[in-house]
C-alpha cells in the first residue's frame, strides 16, 4: 500500500541532514513524498563572494531542488516565511498554510521535528509546534518528529572532532539537544540511501563552501565507509506511540 509524507522543515538543507535518508527511501518503497520548507534561508551562513546576500533565498531554494531532485522526491512547498522571523510567526497562521498542503496531498504521515527544535534554533521550535498545530487541523494521522539519538550523537561527535575539517562544536555542546534515547521510537535504516543523502547534501553549494567549518561540507568530506555508519540512520518520536525496548524500523507501521 502507498502512502503520502509531507516533511515540514525550517530552511533548506534540513530536509537532507535529518531526513534525506528516509525521504529517498520511501520513495524507493513507491511512496509519495512532499517538502514542505517554512523559509527560504536567506539569513543562513554563506560565502557572500560566491553567494551574494541580496541572492541567497532564491539560490537556496534552487539547491533544494536540487537535493529533492536527488531524493527523488516528487513535490517541493515554499512557505514564503521569512527566514530569522519564522518563529514569530503565529502558529494559527502557519499551521493554517501547512494543513492546507497537507489536505492537498492528503498526507498520511507529517514529519516534523522533536520538541527541543534539534539542538534549540528558534526556527526548529517553531517547526515543531506548527506541524503539530497542522496535523490536528488535516487531521493527519502520523507525526513523526525528526530527531538524533543523542548519546550517540555525543560519541560520534567526540570522534570525528580527531578527523579532519574538525567540527566548530564540542560533544558536550549537544547535551539538551535532539532527544534521549528513552524517548525515541523509531530508527530507520537509511543505509541503502546514503548515497542519495549525500547527494543531497551536496546540492547545498552555499552551505559547504567558504572559510567558515560547516556541517554540510564535514558530512561530505567523511570517508565513505565512515559515511555509511554517521549517515546510515535517523530517529523518529512518533506522537502517541508508546517507546519500546528496540526502536521499530517502519515509518509507516501504525498505518498498518
Amino acid at each position: 500500500m502507498a502512502f503520502t509524507v509531507v516533511s515540514f522543515h525550517a530552511h533548506p538543507d534540513d530536509e537532507a541532514l535529518l531526513t534525506g535518508g528516509t525521504l529517498a527511501r520511501c520513495v524507493a518503497e513507491g511512496h509519495r513524498v512532499v517538502i514542505v520548507t517554512a523559509t527560504d534561508g536567506a539569513a543562513g551562513l554563506a560565502d557572500e563572494h560566491d553567494h551574494p546576500r541580496e541572492q541567497l533565498g532564491s539560490i537556496r531554494l534552487r539547491e533544494l531542488e536540487a537535493a529533492a531532485s536527488a531524493l527523488g522526491v516528487h513535490r517541493v512547498v515554499a512557505l514564503g516565511y521569512a527566514d530569522g522571523a519564522f518563529s514569530d510567526t503565529p502558529v494559527a497562521e502557519a499551521a493554517d498554510a501547512l494543513a492546507a498542503v497537507l489536505r492537498e496531498e492528503g498526507a498520511d504521515v507529517l514529519t516534523t521535528y522533536d520538541r527541543a527544535g534539534g539542538y534549540g534554533h528558534p526556527d526548529h521550535v517553531h517547526v515543531h509546534r506548527v506541524g503539530a498545530a497542522a496535523a490536528r487541523r488535516a487531521c493527519t494521522p502520523v507525526v513523526l518528529e525528526a530527531t538524533v539519538d543523542r548519546s550517540l550523537l555525543m560519541r560520534a561527535t567526540a570522534l570525528m572532532r580527531m578527523l579532519p575539517g574538525r567540527l566548530p562544536v564540542s560533544s558536550a555542546s549537544f547535551a539538551q539537544s535532539y532527544s534521549a534515547p528513552s524517548e525515541i521510537t523509531h530508527r530507520v535504516d537509511v543505509r541503502p540511501q546514503v548515497g542519495a543523502k549525500r547527494a543531497a547534501l551536496a546540492a547545498h553549494l552555499s552551505q559547504s563552501t567558504g572559510a567558515q567549518t560547516r556541517t554540510v561540507r564535514f558530512l561530505l568530506a567523511v570517508p565513505t565507509v565512515v559515511g555509511r555508519r554517521v549517515l546510515g540512520h535517523e530517529w523518529f518520536i512518533e506522537q502517541g506511540r508508546p517507546v519500546t525496548e528496540h526502536p521499530i524500523d517502519d515509518i509507516f507501521a501504525s498505518l498498518r
